[in-house]
């Protein structure tokens, strides 16, 4: 899986690099391996602006405005606030896509209505920002590096959208 991994991350930088598009990373349950993963290519400088680990509600709400509703009443682990998370990291940061990623690698802390491996992925960019709920059904490590993979795959479809309404 790591190689797919590095294989995607270079390609989906290859184009954020070629359309001087930029990128920032929120990320709770994966504790910045989407991040990692972005930048183990050389050159990464140029389109990974940074990111926030926001494992504390208190981070998801100060720093990057998850609002306190969305918390209370939909919880960290969430849509709303996969999708808080990736617009509040692109205001924050100023970048041009913004992901956001809140779950339950395990292998404690899942309950019958959030599971664990329940993960919550979103991308925005300045026209739209979507979001899919995943269930991963492996170890913590495995659930991590399967959101990243998946956050990997979100990133290229809305990449290419992007490119596509510059042109």
């Amino acid at each position: 899986m790591k190689c797919e991994l590095e294989g995607m991350s270079e390609e989906i930088g290859r184009v954020l690099c070629t359309a001087r598009l930029t990128i920032a990373c929120a990320e709770s349950c994966t504790g910045g391996l989407l991040t990692s993963t972005l930048t183990d290519s050389s050159g990464s400088s140029a389109y990974v602006m940074g990111s926030v680990v926001s494992y504390s509600n208190d981070v998801k709400a100060r720093i990057l405005r998850v609002s306190e509703h969305t918390l209370s009443t939909h919880g960290a682990v969430s849509e709303e606030t996969a999708r808080e998370m990736a617009e509040g990291v692109r205001h924050l940061i100023r970048t041009d896509i913004g992901v956001g990623i809140t779950g339950i690698a395990g292998p404690g802390g899942g309950s019958r209505e959030k599971p664990v491996g329940l993960v919550y992925i979103a991308v925005s960019d300045k026209k739209q920002t979507v979001a899919e709920k995943n269930i991963f059904s492996g170890t913590r490590a495995e659930n991590k590096r399967s959101a990243v993979k998946k956050a990997l795959a979100m990133i290229q479809e809305v990449v290419g959208s992007t490119i596509n309404e510059k042109l």
